[in-house]
């Protein structure tokens, strides 16, 4: 499966390491992602989501 949010769709990023010589190599900039659940439909659904979707969702009050 790929590290992919699950609900808004985001995923890694590219970009460069950066040497002290200024040499460049390409890396990912992964996302943090979490496992919670959720209530939908009286059921508890595990989804994978980055940290701070998982933070919107607490704060909403959805986290089950």
């Amino acid at each position: 499966m790929s590290r992919k949010d699950e609900i808004t769709g985001k995923k890694a990023q590219s970009g460069n390491l950066r040497s002290h010589a200024l040499n460049t190599t390409k890396r990912k900039f992964n996302l943090n992602l979490q496992k919670v659940a959720i209530m939908k439909n009286g059921k508890k659904i595990y989804l994978k989501v980055s940290a701070k979707t998982a933070k919107t969702l607490k704060k909403q009050g959805r986290i089950a």
